[in-house]
C-alpha cells in the first residue's frame, strides 16, 4: 500500500473528531440507545463544523409507515422550483447498521440538496436499526418504503416507472441487496440504483496493510454481523449482495474511496456486474476516506462526490 496522502482539512477533521468522540465519551463498547444519543451528537457537531450549510429550497414532509411490528418515518423532500410529478429517488443512510437516523444534520442536507439539484421527490427512510431490531428488519423496512412510494405514487406526486434507490455505507448494503430483493419478489421496476461507499460483502476479515493504517484501521465484520444478523449466513445475498445473482438488476453507479477498507469489495462488486451484462459506471475519489464526503463545507472533494451523484441521479431518471 502507498502511504496515505490527506489534505490538511480532512486531517483537522480527523483531529476534531478524535477530539470531540473524547469529549463526549464514545468508546467502542457494544450497540447502545446512549451510545446512538453521543454519536448523533459527534455528527451533528462535525457538520456543524465542516459541513456546507445552503437553503436548497426545499418543502420537506414526514410519513408514517406501517411496517412489520411496528411504524417508520419517511421523510418526503421536494424541490419548490418544479412542480408536477417527479422521479422518486429512495435514500438509504449509513450509520454501521446501529446507528444514523434522517434527523441528522448531515443527512438533512444531503437529502435537500439531491432532491433540489437532481429535480426529484426524494424519500428518506428512517429504518429500524440493530441489534433491537436485527437482520431482515431493515432491509424489510426499505422494501415496504419502497413499495409504499410505488403503491401511493399518485398522492406523493412521483412517477412511478422513474424509481431510483440509493444508499451510503450500511445504507449502500441495504439498497444493493434492495434491488436484489425487489426484483425476487416482483417488486416496483427500479430505473437505477447509486451506491455511496457501500459494504457488499460480510465475509473475511478487513484490515488496512502498509503506512496509514493508524487512519484507516481495521473493521471486525465479523462482530458486526453478529449484532446485525446473529446466526445469519453471511453468503446470503441479502447480507453479501456480491454473492447474489445479477440478472436483472437496474443500472448502477458506485462510489468508492481511495482510502477505505471496503472499497476493494465495492470495486470487485463493479467487475462482477459488468461481467454479468448490468449497465455499470463506477467512480474512485482519490484523497478520501469512508466518511470525508460529509465534509462539504471544508473540502471541494466533497463537494464534487455530492454533485456527482446529483447528476448521476438526473441521468438515470432522463431528467
Amino acid at each position: 500500500m502507498s502511504r496515505v496522502v490527506l489534505e490538511e482539512a480532512i486531517r483537522e477533521w480527523l483531529s476534531r473528531n478524535e477530539e470531540l468522540s473524547s469529549a463526549l465519551g464514545l468508546d467502542d463498547d457494544a450497540p447502545s440507545e446512549a451510545g446512538r444519543a453521543s454519536n448523533r451528537d459527534l455528527s451533528d457537531q462535525l457538520f456543524a463544523e465542516f459541513g456546507l450549510h445552503a437553503d436548497w429550497d426545499v418543502s420537506v414532509e414526514d410519513h408514517l409507515v406501517s411496517v412489520h411490528g411496528g411504524e417508520i418515518r419517511v421523510r418526503q423532500y421536494r424541490p419548490n422550483r418544479v412542480r408536477g410529478v417527479l422521479p422518486g429517488y429512495l435514500l438509504l443512510h449509513g450509520g454501521a447498521f446501529w446507528l444514523g437516523s434522517i434527523d441528522e444534520s448531515i443527512n438533512r442536507a444531503l437529502a435537500s440538496q439531491r432532491a433540489a439539484e437532481a429535480g426529484v421527490s426524494l424519500f428518506d427512510v428512517d429504518y429500524r436499526l440493530a441489534p433491537e431490531h436485527p437482520f431482515p428488519a431493515g432491509l424489510e423496512d426499505a422494501f415496504t418504503a419502497l413499495t409504499w412510494v410505488h403503491e401511493n405514487h399518485d398522492s406523493l406526486g412521483v412517477d412511478p416507472d422513474r424509481l431510483v434507490i440509493g444508499g451510503v455505507s450500511a445504507g449502500g448494503n441495504l439498497a444493493a441487496a434492495l434491488s436484489q430483493l425487489t426484483r425476487d419478489r416482483g417488486g416496483p421496476r427500479l430505473a437505477g440504483q447509486i451506491l455511496e461507499v457501500p459494504l457488499v460483502d460480510f465475509r473475511g476479515a478487513l484490515e488496512w496493510s502498509g503506512e496509514g493504517a493508524d487512519i484507516v484501521g481495521s473493521l471486525d465484520l465479523a462482530g458486526v454481523a453478529a449484532f446485525y444478523a446473529p446466526g445469519q449466513s453471511l453468503d446470503s445475498p441479502y447480507l453479501s449482495p456480491i454473492a447474489g445473482s445479477f440478472e436483472g438488476l437496474p443500472p448502477t453507479h458506485v462510489m468508492t474511496a481511495e482510502y477505505d477498507l471496503i472499497a476493494a469489495g465495492a470495486e470487485k462488486y463493479v467487475v462482477a456486474l459488468r461481467e454479468a451484462g448490468v449497465d455499470v459506471s463506477s467512480t474512485r475519489h482519490s484523497g478520501m476516506l469512508h466518511g470525508t464526503p460529509g465534509i462539504t463545507g471544508r473540502v471541494r472533494q466533497a463537494r464534487l462526490w455530492h454533485e456527482e451523484v446529483s447528476a448521476v441521479l438526473r441521468d438515470m431518471v432522463g431528467r
